[in-house]
Protein backbone atom coordinates (compact mmCIF):
# COMPACT_ATOMS: atom_id res chain seq x y z
CA UNK A 1 0.00 0.00 0.00
CA UNK A 2 1.11 3.37 -1.03
CA UNK A 3 0.33 6.51 0.60
CA UNK A 4 -1.92 9.02 -0.80
CA UNK A 5 -2.09 12.61 -0.37
CA UNK A 6 -4.66 14.97 1.28
CA UNK A 7 -6.65 16.55 -1.28
CA UNK A 8 -9.27 17.70 1.84
CA UNK A 9 -6.80 20.62 2.38
CA UNK A 10 -6.74 22.60 -1.51
CA UNK A 11 -9.91 21.30 -2.16
CA UNK A 12 -11.25 23.98 0.84
CA UNK A 13 -8.45 26.39 0.76
CA UNK A 14 -7.93 26.75 -3.16
CA UNK A 15 -10.57 24.98 -5.45
CA UNK A 16 -13.74 25.30 -3.96
CA UNK A 17 -13.49 27.68 -0.56
CA UNK A 18 -17.31 28.61 -1.14
CA UNK A 19 -18.52 25.03 -1.32
CA UNK A 20 -20.25 22.92 0.92
CA UNK A 21 -17.32 20.25 1.81
CA UNK A 22 -18.14 17.12 3.73
CA UNK A 23 -15.88 14.52 4.53
CA UNK A 24 -15.92 10.87 5.91
CA UNK A 25 -14.10 8.97 8.85
CA UNK A 26 -14.23 5.74 9.31
CA UNK A 27 -12.16 4.49 12.38
CA UNK A 28 -12.14 0.97 14.08
CA UNK A 29 -11.77 2.32 17.91
CA UNK A 30 -15.25 4.04 18.65
CA UNK A 31 -13.47 6.08 21.72
CA UNK A 32 -11.34 8.23 18.90
CA UNK A 33 -13.57 8.71 16.12
CA UNK A 34 -15.43 12.13 17.20
CA UNK A 35 -12.02 13.63 17.79
CA UNK A 36 -10.33 12.90 14.98
CA UNK A 37 -13.63 14.22 13.13
CA UNK A 38 -13.81 16.95 14.70
CA UNK A 39 -9.65 17.52 14.64
CA UNK A 40 -10.78 17.34 10.88
CA UNK A 41 -12.95 19.67 10.94
CA UNK A 42 -10.35 22.04 12.55
CA UNK A 43 -7.66 21.01 10.51
CA UNK A 44 -9.27 21.24 7.04
CA UNK A 45 -12.23 24.00 7.49
CA UNK A 46 -14.61 22.44 6.08
CA UNK A 47 -18.47 21.97 6.75
CA UNK A 48 -19.59 18.45 7.99
CA UNK A 49 -17.89 14.83 8.81
CA UNK A 50 -20.00 11.85 8.29
CA UNK A 51 -17.94 9.37 11.28
CA UNK A 52 -18.83 5.92 11.68
CA UNK A 53 -17.24 2.48 13.00
CA UNK A 54 -15.68 -0.11 10.74
CA UNK A 55 -18.34 -2.89 12.98
CA UNK A 56 -21.40 -0.46 12.47
CA UNK A 57 -20.71 1.46 9.20
CA UNK A 58 -23.80 -0.26 7.50
CA UNK A 59 -26.26 0.78 10.86
CA UNK A 60 -24.92 4.12 12.51
CA UNK A 61 -23.23 7.40 11.69
CA UNK A 62 -22.34 10.51 13.63
CA UNK A 63 -22.73 13.39 11.40
CA UNK A 64 -20.38 16.56 12.76
CA UNK A 65 -20.07 20.03 12.57
CA UNK A 66 -18.29 22.56 14.55
CA UNK A 67 -21.93 23.07 16.20
CA UNK A 68 -23.31 19.85 16.45
CA UNK A 69 -23.17 16.04 16.60
CA UNK A 70 -26.51 14.27 14.39
CA UNK A 71 -26.26 10.41 15.56
CA UNK A 72 -28.08 8.36 12.68
CA UNK A 73 -29.69 4.66 13.33
CA UNK A 74 -31.05 2.69 11.33
CA UNK A 75 -33.39 0.34 13.52
CA UNK A 76 -34.34 -3.05 13.22
CA UNK A 77 -37.55 -2.62 10.87
CA UNK A 78 -35.55 -1.04 8.48
CA UNK A 79 -33.27 -3.03 8.43
CA UNK A 80 -35.94 -5.66 7.74
CA UNK A 81 -37.03 -3.16 4.80
CA UNK A 82 -34.07 -3.08 3.18
CA UNK A 83 -33.30 0.49 4.35
CA UNK A 84 -29.71 1.58 4.11
CA UNK A 85 -27.82 4.48 6.52
CA UNK A 86 -26.88 5.68 2.96
CA UNK A 87 -30.77 6.85 2.60
CA UNK A 88 -30.29 8.97 6.40
CA UNK A 89 -26.98 10.53 5.58
CA UNK A 90 -28.18 11.52 2.35
CA UNK A 91 -31.28 13.41 3.49
CA UNK A 92 -29.71 14.78 6.41
CA UNK A 93 -26.52 15.88 4.03
CA UNK A 94 -29.39 17.76 1.74
CA UNK A 95 -31.04 19.72 4.53
CA UNK A 96 -27.67 21.10 5.97
CA UNK A 97 -26.84 21.94 2.54
CA UNK A 98 -30.08 24.39 1.82
CA UNK A 99 -29.29 26.01 5.02
CA UNK A 100 -25.83 26.34 4.03
CA UNK A 101 -26.82 27.67 0.91
CA UNK A 102 -29.65 30.22 2.29
CA UNK A 103 -27.09 31.66 4.94
CA UNK A 104 -24.92 32.49 2.09
CA UNK A 105 -27.20 34.39 0.16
Amino acid sequence: MKMVPKMLSPLVKDWAPKAFIISFKLETDPFIVIDRARNALEIYRHQVVVANILDSRRSFVVIITKESETKLLLSEEEVGKGIEIEEKIVDDLQSRHTAFIHDKN
